[in-house]
């Protein structure tokens, strides 16, 4: 559906999108829950996700310390990174629980996001880009790597970005991956 120029993202009557600010440098649960159920329904929309599915996400919002430690657990890596996802369903089983889920099978947990306030603030303002368009982006990033998307490979990140130029597009958010000057020129800033 198109508004003022902007795709509107399908609505999912299914959808259950948990969210736990944690860290409130980005903002609080009211300020930030509209945004990410806006960001998770783009990306359901443009994965052609059944509507019918009863679906389930989990997003945290954290602070470094504990985005590093998640990070070393998990990745092994002593930093704190700005997004980190844990899917809930295998990607080779994903087609067929969410076919099943929308004709009244259980419901699809697909998993969590996890993002670092702190991170998507510093980055934001390395890159000159708006903070929520960031975030956005990021968690977008993040739910598409629960749907199955990866981008250990050139080919499979150069899909990937383009998936998320176009939901953030549809949104009104810039091509996050442009180069500074390119960005600031587009928006006239």
């Amino acid at each position: 559906m198109m508004t003022d120029g902007k795709q509107v993202p399908v609505v999912f009557s299914g959808l259950e999108v948990d969210i736990d600010v944690v860290n409130m440098s980005l903002g609080d649960r009211a300020l930030l829950g509209p945004v990410i159920s806006r960001i998770v329904c783009a990306v359901l929309s443009q994965q052609t996700v059944p509507v019918d599915a009863v679906l389930e996400v989990f997003v945290r919002v954290i602070g470094n310390s504990d985005s590093q430690q998640l990070n070393g657990q998990f990745r092994g890596k002593n930093n704190p990174t700005n997004v980190l996802s844990f899917p809930g369903v295998d990607s080779g089983d994903l087609t067929a629980a969410l076919a099943a889920s929308a004709c009244g099978g259980p419901p699809v947990m697909l998993g969590d996001i996890v993002v670092a306030a702190p991170v998507v603030a510093q980055e934001a303002a390395e890159q000159g880009k708006p903070v929520m368009d960031h975030f956005c982006h990021l968690i977008a990033h993040g739910l598409l790597h629960l749907l199955g998307y990866d981008h250990i490979e050139d080919t499979q990140a150069e899909k990937m970005e383009v998936i998320e130029i176009v939901i953030l597009s549809d949104l009104g958010i810039p091509n996050p991956y442009l180069p500074k000057i390119q960005h600031e020129r587009q928006h006239g800033r």
